[in-house]
């Protein structure tokens, strides 16, 4: 079906106006291209399509700041049913996402009906390029406030939550992690959260159960990565007195102890593949037996895990059940490197500072720029938690007021000169996109030309990684 599609990432002058990513659908072909020639001028990045089924094609693998379609296709010619459908699927998929109707058969009852369904706003053809522009900047400015605010409401509830000091995340590559914690935190939906080693995966699960209504309850934490595969049930079912040598008291497991609250198990992926299926029976009936024990009992535990590992290359490879999967990634949070939020870095580093001078009783004040300038610069391949390290020894280290670069201890070499080989396809992708902009002077047009990328995909990719 992609191949039906006959204009693609479509870009315009560099405006206030370029980031914005419109998707227009209509059957006639002149219609597209009146389109292409009034917008494209007015900095909208295009995509054109000719049916209601690439319209939801189109949605399903990629975003869109707003939608422009036709309400009469090949169904009929003058009832718009298809078209008011289709705002109803479009509004499914994205509840927020800015719709504009247009139909040459325009009256008001049409136009009532598909507002009804979510439309934002309604057009008749033939229309007036100044009005049909007017609408259009009306709803991306509107959506654009309320893509901010959304942002702006997910920080404070989480900056809200109890013990969130120790949350910070102000870069832009964090806005997805924020709004996503923000919205299935109150939840009980059981949330996988991913990302090197470092980077923070206990800490949003803290936070997330913070958020939630089990709050007050326990939240047992389980590093199930340094479990012996045969303590394994023992450890999370519990165990009866005699179920094996050294079993001479009963032992309540961590099921049990986090039933009514949270219960978070790191390193998910270490889990021994025969031991899966024990977890996966009580992930879906709320009942275990404990060791030794016929007496089934219930649980109630919301579920959140972690791992650094590509869990579906795991299920290819036959180390990992899909069906276990499917369970724990209700909701997926993917925490990014912290050499793609360095904007996270100083209020961070500002952060364990002050941790760590109380503790020690050190009279630290705070960084000399060349030490935050060389922080800034190093690549931090232990991430958050390397940081924390490093604050920690250069405070014990400080000789005076101010930590200094040498009191930091780092390997430049090592954090500067990551080799490729050693690095995610992501995160080469970001480094030669910030190299691109950094030789065009910033100039997106230049830097697209040079990478080969059209100057839509480009700015995606930009947003994506938060340059």
């Amino acid at each position: 079906m992609l191949a039906e599609r006959i204009v693609k990432n479509e870009s315009g002058a560099e405006d206030a106006e370029a980031s914005c990513r419109l998707l227009i659908a209509d059957d006639q072909p002149h219609i597209l291209e009146a389109l292409r020639l009034l917008l494209k001028p007015e900095g909208y990045q295009l995509e054109m399509v000719r049916t209601p089924a690439l319209v939801l094609d189109a949605l399903a693998h990629e975003s869109f700041d707003g939608v422009l379609i036709d309400l009469n296709y090949t169904r009929d010619t003058t009832s718009g049913q298809e078209g008011l459908d289709l705002v109803a699927r479009v509004k499914e998929i994205d509840a927020q996402l800015p719709v504009v109707v247009m139909t040459a058969w325009g009256n008001i009852d049409l136009a009532v009906e598909a507002m009804r369904r979510g439309a934002g706003d309604f057009i008749q053809k033939p229309w007036e390029n100044a009005r049909l522009l007017s609408i259009l900047r009306t709803q991306m400015e509107l959506h654009r406030s309320q893509k901010k605010m959304r942002w702006l409401e997910a920080e404070n509830r989480i900056l809200r939550a109890p013990g969130a000091p120790d949350f910070i995340a102000a870069a832009a590559s964090m806005r997805p992690v924020l709004e996503t914690m923000a919205r299935v935190g109150p939840s009980d939906a059981n949330v996988l959260i991913t990302g090197e080693h470092g980077t923070g995966k206990e800490i949003v699960a803290q936070t997330l159960h913070r958020l939630s209504s089990r709050a007050e309850r326990t939240l047992v934490a389980v590093n199930t990565g340094a479990l012996p595969e045969g303590t394994f049930e023992s450890e999370l079912f519990g165990h009866v007195k005699g179920a094996f040598t050294d079993a001479r008291a009963d032992r309540i497991g961590r099921f049990e102890l986090a039933s009514g609250g949270t219960l978070f198990l790191d390193e998910i992926a270490n889990i021994p593949v025969r031991q899966q299926a024990k977890l996966l029976r009580v992930l879906e009936t709320g009942e275990l037996e404990r060791v030794g024990s016929s007496k089934t009992q219930k649980v109630d535990v919301r579920m959140l895990s972690a791992t650094n590992a590509e869990l579906r290359a795991e299920c290819a490879a036959g180390r990992f059940r899909e069906d276990l999967l499917f369970r724990l990634n209700t909701v997926e949070i993917s925490l990014p490197p912290l050499r793609e939020r360095r904007e996270d870095i100083p209020p961070l580093a500002g952060h364990f500072m002050a941790r760590y001078a109380a503790r020690y009783r050190r009279p630290i004040q705070g960084l000399e720029p060349a030490a935050l300038q060389m922080m800034l610069q190093y690549g931090w391949p232990g991430n958050v938690r390397e940081l924390d390290h490093t604050i920690e020894r250069a405070v014990l280290m400080a000789r005076g007021v101010h930590i200094e670069p040498a009191d930091l201890g780092l390997n430049t070499q090592r954090g500067g000169a990551q080799s490729m080989d050693e690095m995610s396809l992501e995160s080469v992708e970001a480094i030669l996109i910030r190299k691109a902009l950094a030789r065009a002077g910033g100039n997106v047009s230049h830097a697209a030309d040079a990478l080969g990328l059209s100057r839509g995909a480009l700015y995606r990719r930009i947003e994506k990684y938060g340059l």
